[in-house]
């Protein structure tokens, strides 16, 4: 049995959740495919993991129906962005322009995939497939086809791959992609802080250890960690005394003593690049089109970016006549996301291997490019531009960084 649409979408996670529900708006008939049960979609389960959205990203998210849907008590005004390097106690800062309410918003990734699904789910014009699995993926110049797992065909004239970085779709298409392991595991969890900094968040990228502090509500505050597997494992064991304990240890006792509340997360960290983004009538979406090293904060942001870019593409068919997934709309989708994801995933790479070379001459030049960048108003700009998803690229001097440390020669992998 077949049906048709215009557009299948696999995986139900928040970009594909979210381009169905604008897509549905937009009057096209979308199916969306996904192993996980629709309780799952409406109540996911809390994975630790806190994102910081752009003022870009907010305004999106606005515009989509999903931001209202937050309780007031879901999401946290981002006021100050602190770096620090190895054991400095000297910060470089950046903080909201005058008169911004603030550089970016913290919200849990559960609430924002609630709030996803929410808005999708009163959208007319989407078939749920849930709890079922894409068996096999085939496009040709007349169409889609999605084979499922109990061998149902759905018909389509566009496919999207939003089934994360290690996407099965993006592969069946035959997309290769580049993958970095940085060999390390990042733990996320949340805890109550004696010394709370609200509004303002940390990323320590210490020797041997990279550390981020992300405000929430009150004396809340998100912990990542960054360890190799190994330490990683020593500190998941300890139990969440002794835990609070080393994690306040590790911030210099700056925040007084820390409390576990929650579960500890545990996620590798493994970076991926896809050699292309769209194929025959396919395009991929999300973590799908670029799988970002989490210290930028930039992952989530690029989805929200895509989903907003293939949908004004295939609206842009429209009123041209053409078909949604001519080679013509998609190549434009393609060129204006690399044109902003690829430039930041670079840069981050680079960022990730500079900060994580210990050796005392990267450690000399670390500090004095974040004391540059301190003190240089025009780089405080640029850093406040991407921060706050203005600018489609990252700022000159970030790609500047990330052409020079790719020249350093015996650099860390981190």
């Amino acid at each position: 049995m077949s049906d048709a649409c215009d557009v299948v979408i696999i995986g139900a996670g928040p970009a594909g959740l979210s381009l169905a529900g604008v897509l549905a708006r937009q009057g096209w008939s979308v199916t969306v495919v996904d192993p996980a049960a629709r309780e799952a979609l409406a109540a996911p389960r809390d994975d630790g993991r806190e994102i910081a959205l752009t003022l870009l990203s907010r305004q999106l998210l606005e515009q989509w129906g999903q931001w209202s849907r937050l309780g007031e008590t879901e999401f946290a005004p981002l006021r100050e962005a602190q770096v620090f390097d190895g054991d400095s106690e000297s910060p470089m800062r950046v903080a909201a322009a005058d008169g911004a309410e603030a550089l970016g918003w913290m919200v849990s990734n559960h609430a924002l995939r609630r709030v996803a699904y929410e808005s999708a789910a009163e959208a007319a014009g989407i078939v749920w497939k849930l709890g079922r699995k894409a068996q096999d993926i085939a496009t040709d110049d007349d169409g889609a086809r999605v084979t499922l797992d109990d061998g149902e065909v759905i018909t389509a004239r566009l496919l999207v791959a939003a089934d994360s970085r290690f996407s099965a779709s993006r592969r069946r298409m035959g997309i290769a992609a580049r993958q970095h392991d940085f060999g390390r595991n990042m733990l996320v969890c949340r805890m109550r802080l004696e010394k709370p900094q609200p509004g303002i968040a940390w990323e320590w990228l210490g020797y041997g250890q990279t550390l981020a502090l992300l405000p929430l509500r009150d004396d809340l505050a998100s912990v990542v960690i960054t360890l190799t597997p190994a330490e990683m494992d020593a500190l998941q064991a300890l139990s969440p005394e002794a835990f609070g304990d080393a994690v306040a240890a590790r911030y210099g006792q700056r925040l007084g003593a820390m409390q576990l509340v929650g579960e500890r997360h545990v996620y590798p960290l493994v970076g991926v690049a896809p050699e292309r983004l769209v194929a025959t009538r396919f395009a991929c979406l999300g973590d799908a089109a670029i799988g970002m090293h989490p210290i930028t904060a930039h992952g989530y942001n690029l989805g929200l970016r895509g989903i907003a870019l293939l949908s004004d593409a295939m609206m842009l068919a429209r009123r041209r006549g053409q078909d949604i997934a001519d080679a013509e709309p998609l190549a434009e989708y393609e060129r204006n996301l690399r044109a902003i994801a690829f430039p930041l995933y670079l840069a981050t790479l680079s960022v990730v291997h500079l900060y994580g070379d210990d050796r005392p001459g990267m450690r000399l030049l670390r500090r004095a490019l974040l004391r540059i960048a301190e003190y240089a108003p025009p780089f405080q700009h640029l850093m406040r531009m991407a921060l706050s998803g203005r600018d489609a690229k990252p700022p000159l001097p970030l790609r500047l960084l990330a052409r020079a440390v790719a020249a350093l020669p015996g650099r860390a992998t981190h």
